[in-house]
C-alpha cells in the first residue's frame, strides 16, 4: 500500500460528474484516490500525508488553453515562455498549447519544432505543448510534424497577419486536409473568408468591424465543413465570433461530420460599444451583445465545446493607433477563469460547465494526455478557486510580459488561490514539461458534454 504525499480537500471539489465535497490524495504526482470530504476523526489522514483543507474554497482541474501564442523563439519581445507560463500558472491554467505562429521561424516544420522545444525547455512554469502550421509548400512536412508530436495543424484561409505564415490557396487547403486526415490527424482553421474581408475605411472600431463582416466567418466555417466531409478530417474552427456559424456547425454536428469549434473569453463578455481603445482589436473582431448572447447559446447547447483564449500579445507600441493599423489580439492567459465565470454565473451557468468548456473540452479535443479532470490517474493539475470572491482587473497585477488588457478596470468575480502541477504549487519555478498527444485519448468534445 503507497502512502500518499498530499491530500486536498474541498467542500466543491469539479469532478467529472458535478460539483460535491471530496478530498483528492496525491502520490508522485499523480492523483490516487477520490474520498468523500471528513468529518470528526476522518479529518487526518493515515500515513502523514500533507493536508490542503480548502474548505468551501472550490477545487478545480488546471485549466487547458489549447489556443495561445507565446511568439518565441524570435519575437520574445511580445511575450515569451518564462511570461506566458507564469501568468497561465496565476491564472489557474497549467497546460497551454501553443500556436505556431507569431514565433520565428514558425512551427512549420521539424528544424522549426526543434527550435521552438529549445526555447521552451527549461522555461515554463506549467506544461506546454505545440501546434505544427499548414502553409503553403510545407504538405511534405505535415506527417513528419505529427510524428515528432505536434498535437494538430493550424491554417489560415486569409492573411494571418504575419508574412511568414501565409493563407492556404484552395487547392493547398484541400491538399493539407486530405494529407492530415490520412495519418489521423487533426486541423484548426482560422476561418474567414479572404474575399468577404476589405482594409478598414477608417480609423474608428464601427469602420474595422465592417470590414470583417460575419458573412466572412459563415463562407469560410461552410468551405471548412465540406472539406472535412470530402476528406474525413478531424477540423476544428478556431476563435468563432459570429453567431452566423451557429446553424452551419450545429448541422455538421447532427450530420455527424467531425467538426468541432471554440470561442473566446472576449467574445462572450465584450461587445462593439466596449471598444474605446485598440486593447480590443482581435481578428475575427468583437461583435454586438445580440451576437454575444447567441454564443453563450451556442456553448450551451455544445455546439460550441471549448472556451480557450487566444492569448495573442504583442508590444504595447504595436497596439497604439487606431483600429486600422494597431496590432490585433487580446492578452487574456491569467484572466480567462474569472473572465468567463463572472459571465457564465450571471447567466445561470454552473461552475462544472466552466470547468467543462476551459479544461476537459480542451484536453479531449487535443488528446493531452492525464489532464483535464480530476481523475484517479491523471495528474494532479489542480486550482484552488474562491468562486464567490470578487476582485478589480489592474495591469500591474498581470504577469505577461505586457500588461496590456481590455479588462483593465473591469470587476470580476472568482479569485485563483493556488495552482498545482502534478501535486506542487505551480507558477514560481519553471517545472513545466513538454507534451505530446495521446492518440488514445484523442476524443470529440462534445460527445460527453454536460447539461446545465
Amino acid at each position: 500500500m503507497t502512502m500518499d504525499d498530499l491530500v486536498i480537500r474541498s467542500r466543491r471539489a469539479v469532478l467529472p460528474g458535478g460539483e460535491r465535497p471530496a478530498s483528492v490524495s496525491v502520490r508522485d504526482g499523480r492523483i490516487t484516490a477520490i474520498s468523500p470530504y471528513p468529518s470528526g476523526d476522518a479529518a487526518a489522514p493515515a500515513g502523514g500525508a500533507a493536508v490542503v483543507d480548502l474548505g468551501d474554497t472550490a477545487l478545480l482541474p488546471g485549466l487547458v488553453d489549447t489556443h495561445v501564442h507565446v511568439n518565441e523563439p524570435g519575437r520574445t519581445e511580445w511575450e515569451g515562455f518564462a511570461t506566458a507560463t507564469r501568468a497561465a500558472a496565476s491564472g489557474g491554467v497549467t497546460t497551454l498549447l501553443d500556436m505556431p505562429l507569431n514565433s520565428l521561424p514558425p512551427t512549420v516544420g521539424p528544424a522549426a519544432l526543434a527550435a521552438k522545444r529549445a526555447a521552451a525547455e527549461g522555461a515554463c512554469a506549467v506544461d506546454a505543448g505545440f501546434w505544427g502550421g499548414a502553409v503553403p509548400g510545407n504538405l511534405p512536412s505535415l506527417r513528419p510534424l505529427h510524428d515528432l508530436g505536434v498535437f494538430g495543424f493550424k491554417c489560415f484561409m486569409s492573411d494571418s497577419g504575419v508574412p511568414e505564415f501565409p493563407p492556404l490557396p484552395p487547392e493547398e487547403l484541400r491538399a493539407a486536409f486530405r494529407e492530415v486526415a490520412s495519418f489521423g490527424g487533426l486541423v484548426a482553421v482560422h476561418a474567414e473568408d479572404p474575399a468577404s474581408l476589405a482594409p478598414p475605411s477608417g480609423g474608428g472600431y464601427g469602420a474595422f468591424l465592417a470590414s470583417r463582416p460575419p458573412a466572412a466567418e459563415r463562407l469560410a466555417v461552410e468551405r471548412a465543413v465540406r472539406l472535412a466531409e470530402e476528406t474525413g478530417v478531424r477540423a476544428h474552427i478556431l476563435h468563432v465570433s459570429a453567431d452566423a456559424c451557429l446553424d452551419v456547425l450545429e448541422k455538421a454536428r447532427a450530420d455527424g461530420l467531425p467538426v468541432t469549434a471554440e470561442t473566446c473569453p472576449h467574445y462572450l463578455t465584450l461587445t462593439d460599444e466596449d471598444a474605446d481603445g485598440p486593447a480590443y482589436k482581435c481578428c475575427p473582431p468583437i461583435r454586438d451583445a445580440a451576437n454575444r448572447e447567441a454564443l453563450w447559446q451556442g456553448l450551451a447547447s455544445g455546439v460550441l465545446s471549448c472556451v480557450v483564449t487566444d492569448h495573442s500579445p504583442c508590444t504595447p507600441e504595436l497596439k497604439r493607433g487606431d483600429f486600422a493599423t494597431a496590432w490585433g489580439g487580446v492578452s487574456s492567459l491569467q484572466l480567462g477563469l474569472p473572465v468567463v465565470w463572472t459571465a457564465a454565473r450571471a447567466r445561470g451557468h454552473p461552475l462544472h460547465s466552466v470547468v467543462r468548456w476551459m479544461s476537459e473540452a480542451p484536453a479531449a479535443l487535443a488528446g493531452v494526455p492525464g489532464k483535464g479532470a480530476i481523475a484517479v490517474g491523471n495528474d494532479a493539475d489542480l486550482v484552488a478557486f474562491d468562486a464567490d470572491e470578487t476582485f478589480t482587473v489592474r495591469a500591474a497585477d498581470l504577469h505577461h510580459r505586457h500588461p496590456v488588457t481590455p479588462y483593465e478596470g473591469r470587476t470580476l468575480t472568482g479569485v485563483v488561490r493556488a495552482t498545482w502541477l502534478r501535486g506542487a504549487p505551480a507558477g514560481a519555478a519553471p517545472a513545466g514539461r513538454l507534451l505530446t498527444p495521446d492518440p488514445r485519448s484523442t476524443q470529440d468534445p462534445c460527445s460527453t458534454q454536460d447539461p446545465r
